[in-house]
């Protein structure tokens, strides 16, 4: 029985209030189908993609099952990413903001055990987590399940896409039988339709898409590029439409980092968030993104999860993702509550298939966009400039001292208008640029430019032949600028382009293949799964992106690629996999 409005539902009055205060009224379509069938205790498969309201689509009724005289968790979301569990744990205390009773708590990798454990041990009635560590509490004894009366899995098939599928069946394994099962996902592949075979109980199906599967709100357009000229682009792009708040997405925390670097060489307020920041740092750099203090927020997808933050002007897609459904996340981030917004992809000779299957997936052709050129870039900052100084001129007293100077320059015969060009052109300094559109040159000379490859949708580059490594095999850091020579790494977005996981055999052949030697094995009880799930989830690395996985009696070996390798030693290094500490290096 589907509603129409919350009113229709008898919810606690405390409840009730909290919606009302939170701006809800008429439920969205999810939203309408699933939670009359949570209340009234059936198992559901929800399927539903991002920025549809399924979170409130099963906190809601959860909140409703918790006794109020309940003492212990009542209620577990397992969640892929520790982002996501803070968001989610977010909007379960906006709602329970009038139930003086109820508790959530996230639970995840990177924040302090101690300090979870000393909540849990305070009395918590909602636990939101991420598999890792929620298997780690209930090992520990800190997580006690005995009265749990519902479990939610939150984006089921991203847990799966990260490798969790082994320490979802645990934690299922370990709730009571009498629990109601939740699961919602974007999609339903095999392993996640066996799973709710396996835990549900004649669940009920709420499968509910988006008549459009990305928003007509925001202008897409995607701009053929050499790799090593993204960051002027991306640079003219924001002087071009005047971003004061934009969000970029690269595809390795390398990435993230060099480009952090070079937007604040350039002068552009940037920060990052990736999977090796620590959880102060990354809520603190997501606290000045929200105040707009920090312009430009890069981002790996992982992280991103929980980034919620209305105002966006501007989504760069510094690199293709590597599935299309990254691509709806990435861009959903702007044109949010009504307003527009603006989404640009930079493409290589290789990735006109990743954009043939994100136009397919979100059937939404993207525009072929224009690159600014150094004179519209020109007209641009005069434009700019001369408001800054008629602004300036409004509103800023003269100082004695530099009425004085003033005097002291005319009486010795220096011209009035030499003096105001020379301290005008201090004050411009290099905010104008100057000299040949290097950029454009550039993409002039490349092979894509001037024929119908984009509107075709390949040819030999597409497939990774010799076409397609012809013009950016030895011109990746073409020129002479630090950032582009790559001197802390590059931003190859062929890191993860091997293709799908049953040419892992092949790779280990391969001379762009490194192995990996990890500390455990079959003696510890590990499985592919789980060295898999632990290195997509504490690395920021896809899954696709792991090559063989070779499983001894004490050890393991992993073929990766060179340009992740040091990323997952680092990432993975005094980490623990099924409680046990890991250490990886460099096979001999």
């Amino acid at each position: 029985m589907a509603i129409n409005n919350f009113s229709e539902l008898a919810l606690r009055p405390d409840t009730m209030r909290a919606i009302e205060e939170m701006g809800f009224d008429t439920p969205t379509p999810i939203q309408s189908e699933a939670i009359p069938f949570i209340l009234e205790g059936h198992d559901i498969i929800g399927q539903a993609q991002t920025g549809t309201g399924k979170t409130l689509a099963f906190a809601l009724p959860a909140i409703e099952k918790i006794p109020v005289t309940a003492t212990g968790v009542q209620i577990l979301v397992l969640c892929p990413t520790r982002e996501l569990a803070v968001q989610v744990s977010e909007e379960f205390k906006k709602l329970c903001r009038y139930h003086k009773s109820i508790f959530a708590l996230p639970i995840y990798g990177g924040d302090s055990i101690t300090k979870q454990i000393s909540y849990l041990r305070k009395g918590v009635q909602i636990v939101v987590g991420t598999p890792g560590r929620v298997i780690d509490h209930i090992e520990r004894g800190t997580l006690k399940l005995n009265d749990l009366k519902m479990i939610v899995l939150d984006e089921a098939d991203e847990m799966l896409n990260m490798g969790f599928i082994d320490d979802i069946k645990m934690i299922l394994e370990r709730v009571p039988e009498t629990r109601q099962t939740i699961f919602f996902s974007a999609t339903m592949p095999d392993p996640i339709l066996a799973l709710t075979r396996q835990f549900q109980t004649n669940p009920k199906l709420v499968k509910v898409t988006k008549k459009e599967v990305t928003n007509d709100m925001i202008e897409q357009l995607c701009f053929e590029v050499k790799h090593e000229n993204k960051f002027e682009l991306m640079s003219r792009l924001i002087t071009m439409h005047e971003i004061k708040l934009g969000l970029v997405f690269c595809n390795t925390k390398q990435g993230v980092d060099d480009l952090v670097l070079a937007l604040q060489e350039k002068g552009i307020s940037a920060e990052g968030l990736h999977g090796d920041m620590r959880q102060e740092k990354r809520d603190n750099v997501m606290g000045r993104y929200r105040k707009g203090s920090v312009a430009m927020l890069v981002a790996t997808d992982v992280a991103s999860r929980g980034i919620d933050v209305d105002n966006i002007e501007a989504v760069f897609n510094f690199d293709v993702p590597l599935d299309p459904e990254y691509y709806v996340h990435r861009i959903g981030r702007t044109g949010r509550a009504g307003k527009t917004g603006k989404a640009f992809t930079f493409i290589t000779p290789r990735e006109f298939r990743r954009v043939r299957d994100i136009e397919q997936f979100t059937k939404v052709r993207m525009q072929k966009g224009e690159i600014p050129t150094i004179n519209d870039i020109q007209k641009i900052k005069r434009e700019q400039i001369t408001s800054q100084i008629i602004s300036t001129l409004e509103n800023q007293k003269v100082a004695k001292h530099t009425t004085q100077i003033f005097q002291n320059l005319t009486e010795m015969g220096i011209d009035v208008e030499q003096i105001a060009l020379t301290m005008l052109d201090n004050f411009i300094g290099k905010e104008i640029p100057q000299g040949e559109d290097k950029l454009l040159m550039a993409e002039k000379r490349k092979s894509f430019d001037n024929n119908d490859r984009y509107e075709r949708g390949g040819g030999r580059n597409d497939r990774g032949g010799n076409g397609g490594r012809g013009n950016d095999r030895n011109s990746r850091y073409g020129n002479d600028d630090k950032y582009n020579k790559g001197e802390k790494g590059n931003y190859s977005n062929d890191r993860g382009d091997r293709g799908n996981r049953t040419e892992r055999n092949n790779d280990r052949n391969n001379a762009n293949m490194v192995r990996l030697f990890i500390n455990l094995g079959k003696n510890q009880r590990v499985s592919k799964g789980d060295i898999l799930g632990a290195i997509t989830g504490e690395s920021n690395v896809a899954g696709n992106q792991i090559g063989a996985i070779d499983i001894y009696d004490g050890y393991t070996f992993v073929d990766v690629s060179k340009n992740i390798a040091q990323d997952i030693i680092y990432a993975m290094n005094n980490n623990k996999i099924k409680g046990k500490r890991v250490n990886v290096e460099f096979a001999n």
